[in-house]
């Protein structure tokens, strides 16, 4: 006999078939557009820009000054 208990085992008989079924990319979707209302968050005030020249005590490595450099995306 298997000691593990039934897939079903914690379902009561209320359940629908669609619960039961393996879980899938396109059912994780779907729930996840049902709960969406559930999650609103509050809009945050947009952070005002800093000027550059108020930026102090900032320092990059050399090697990672150049890495980001040579890489087309930001420039190099």
């Amino acid at each position: 006999m298997d000691p593990r208990p039934s897939r079903n085992a914690h379902h009561s008989r209320n359940t629908r078939p669609s619960q039961d079924a393996e879980p899938t990319l396109e059912r994780l979707r779907s729930d996840c557009v049902r709960m969406a209302p559930h999650w609103v968050v509050p809009p945050e005030p947009a952070a005002a820009p800093v000027s550059p020249s108020r930026i102090r005590g900032v320092t990059v490595p050399a090697a990672s000054a150049r890495l980001i450099g040579s890489m087309p995306e930001y420039g190099g």
